[in-house]
């Protein structure tokens, strides 16, 4: 079993900890009706993805 040689310093474990903070998702805009989008989704309020119409939105 692997013991540690020597102890980690609070600089190094603060850094390897830092890699796994919560980030906030970032947003595009739809470039067809400027709408926020999470990129690689079709977008919610017009349905197109990658300029293309992928689906049917309409107003239930």
């Amino acid at each position: 079993m692997g013991v540690p040689k020597r102890k980690v310093s609070k600089m190094r474990l603060r850094t390897r900890k830092a890699a796994n903070r919560w980030h906030a998702p970032s947003l595009g805009k739809c470039p067809t009706c400027d709408a926020p989008v999470h990129s690689h989704t079709v977008c919610p309020a017009c349905g197109s993805y990658r300029n293309r119409q992928v689906l049917d939105v309409t107003p239930a």
